[in-house]
């Protein structure tokens, strides 16, 4: 089976986060649809651990849940050419007041494959030096401190319930000694 074509697409919305498009593709059966597509520009998400062996993680209110989430810090990359390591290290000292010395990239994952091309590359920061915390206008958060092995657990049983804390979480153990 080929990949799929794209036929046509049409632009529904541009905006600051997200654009949505429908596209009339011809998938790998030979068979036509329009699916509805959000693009997105790309995120970094990142573990930052202590020289305790904690993970600072942030309880950030998310106006799309109505509530509030224990998250890794993360955030989309900014602009054109940004790198996700690049964009990883400014989330974590935006979020948390932390500078992160060194990186080791995890991989990736897809966010929601059914309808948005979001893909969120996944890190986990050592060497934590205090910097200066500066959040956005729409972030609400504080930052929480937990040892790994707890934060690990609450992912694996359900606690965290962020997807991309869930995966980086569940990923730091294979790369925590690296």
């Amino acid at each position: 089976m080929s990949d799929a074509e794209v036929l046509e697409r049409r632009a529904v919305y541009q905006g600051k986060i997200v654009d949505l498009t429908v596209d009339t593709v011809r998938l790998p059966n030979r068979k036509t649809c329009d699916l509805e597509m959000i693009r997105h520009p790309g995120a970094a998400a990142v573990v930052p651990v202590d020289r305790d062996g904690n993970v600072l993680l942030v309880r950030q209110y998310r106006y799309a849940t109505d509530g509030w989430l224990l998250e890794v810090p993360a955030g989309k990359l900014d602009h054109k050419g940004e790198s996700p390591e690049a964009c990883a290290i400014r989330e974590v000292e935006e979020e948390t007041g932390f500078k992160p010395g060194s990186m080791i990239a995890m991989g990736w994952i897809w966010t929601t494959p059914g309808f948005s091309d979001e893909k969120i590359w996944l890190f986990l920061a050592r060497n934590l030096t205090p910097a200066k915390q500066s959040l956005g206008r729409d972030e609400v958060l504080t930052v929480e401190r937990l040892p790994v092995r707890r934060a690990i657990e609450m992912a694996a049983k359900g606690e965290i319930v962020d997807a991309k804390s869930i995966c980086s979480l569940l990923r730091t153990p294979h790369f925590l000694n690296a």
